[in-house]
Parts: structure tokens; sequence; C-alpha cells
């Protein structure tokens, strides 16, 4: 799949043409990942995921415990799918349209080879099999994306923020996580309580 499609193609040249858009491409897109690559994203603890089908478009945060998303290949990441809030607005538009984009930002000044953003477009699949998340705790499924192409960007314009502690939401070994406030909101309390009930009777 190129790199650039022909809208992009248009607004190179109706602006500052493709000499610089050729230069990223041949230096900075791979489609293997490398050590740096790997390092930052198997030390990060959230990305975000865009996802899009002929009618919806959806960008989500993923977070988890660094280490979470994890590099399976020479251009295969993956990651645990946890509890959410059962729209399956991301795995809904993978299963019309396998295409999606991740992004990882650092916000704490660290970069990987000189970037504070690393882009990944690629083809989705999940598998809810039991063997593809019994080592993952508190995993419903796992998600693996083949990248097309792989992209560091500069930290330009990302603020430096820090990280005042992990979300107490994050499943781990030997933690059961919280509910959240909103599963006792009035709109679905009663759904969750009648699932407690099935599961105690």
């Amino acid at each position: 799949m190129a790199y650039y499609h022909d809208g992009m193609r248009a607004l190179q040249d109706r602006y500052e043409g493709r000499a610089v858009p050729d230069r990223l491409e041949a230096n900075r897109m791979r489609r293997a990942f490398n050590e740096a690559d790997r390092d930052f994203i198997e030390s990060s603890p959230f990305f975000f995921l865009s996802t899009a089908s002929a009618e919806s478009v959806d960008c989500s945060f993923k977070g988890g415990d660094p280490g979470f998303v994890r590099v399976v290949g020479d251009n295969a990441v993956a990651w645990p799918d946890y509890d959410g809030n059962r729209m399956y607005r991301s795995l809904g538009n993978i299963t019309a349209n396998s295409r999606v984009g991740l992004l990882f930002i650092r916000f704490d000044g660290k970069l990987f080879n000189g970037a504070g953003r690393l882009r990944i477009n690629g083809l989705a699949e999940f598998d809810d099999s039991p063997e593809a998340i019994c080592d993952l705790p508190g995993a419903k499924r796992l998600i693996r994306v083949t990248a097309e192409h792989i992209f560091s960007n500069c930290p330009r314009y990302i603020p430096r923020m820090a990280m005042e502690e992990a979300s107490v939401y994050t499943p781990r070994e030997g933690h059961t996580p919280p509910d959240p406030d909103w599963k006792s909101m009035p709109f679905v309390k009663d759904v969750f309580e009648a699932e407690r009930d099935d599961k105690g009777s």
C-alpha cells in the first residue's frame, strides 16, 4: 500500500511540493520495527487507536501497565483488550474495516532515537479464544496489528507532563480492579446488578 494517496499528493503539490514528503518517506517511514520502536512501544502506558468503517470514525484511548503492548513480530504488535463500555466501537469498526492507526506519544520528554511520537498504520484482527488471553490478566480479547507503515515523529508541539500514578483500574496479576463509577449510574445500574446476581446464583 502506498504511503501517500492521491489526496495527500494533491495537497503536497498545491502547497510546498513533494520534496520533503518524499525524503521523509525514504528516511523515516519503515515497514519493520527497530529497537527504538520496540523500546518506545513496550515502555508506553497508553496509546490512541483510530478505526473507521464506511459509516463511522472513532478514536479511542488504550491504557495499561508499561509492556501491555508488545512487539510480537518484525512488523506486528499485540495488546490485551480489557473490560470496556460494551459499545464495541473500535472492534465493530475493525470487523468492517481492518485498517487502523496507532499513535504513541511521550509526554515525559523521553525520546527514542529523537522521536517523541510513533505512528503505526496497519491491519487489525482480534482473537477471543481462551488460549490467546490465558496469560493476560483481565484480558477479554487479544488484538494484533500487522504494520504497513511505521513512522516516528519529532517531539515538536508535545507538552511535557508527568504521570502522577497508574490507573487503579488497570488489570494486573494479584489485583482486582474496582468497578468504575459509571456502572452505578441509574441508566445502567440495574444491568450490572442483574449480572452480579446471576453470577452469585
